[in-house]
């Protein structure tokens, strides 16, 4: 295989990391948000601020890896892998998360319920 099609086939497989570990930086700001409640101010700085930092992370992959010459497969590639985390992995993180969330929930207020009778 020639060196310019390693370099776009590793390129692409960066690409595609680079969108999963953004989801899961995201998971991670969700799971933030399920234990600590806040307003929708802050739920709107919180996103833009990662928004922000999803771009510079897109804008140092394609700096790092193909001295900054813009690529829009590798965009493509990482929104692609974003909505492919996040429909694979991030829906049932989620669910098993409310599900944990509940069980905790009625296991404090049975406690809670013991130690008053």
């Amino acid at each position: 295989m020639s060196p310019n099609i390693q370099m776009e086939a590793r390129l692409l497989g960066l690409s595609f990391l680079t969108g999963a570990g953004l989801m899961a930086v995201y998971d991670g700001l969700r799971i933030f948000r399920l234990m600590v409640r806040h307003g929708w101010l802050w739920m709107g700085i919180e996103d833009l601020l990662y928004w922000c930092f999803a771009g510079f992370a897109v804008f140092f992959l394609l700096y790092q890896e193909n001295d900054g010459a813009l690529r829009w497969y590798v965009i493509g590639s990482v929104l692609l892998s974003m909505l492919l985390y996040d429909r694979l992995c991030s829906v049932f993180l989620l669910k098993w998360l409310k599900k944990a969330g509940r069980c905790l929930k009625m296991k404090v207020l049975k406690q809670k319920h013991d130690r008053q009778h």
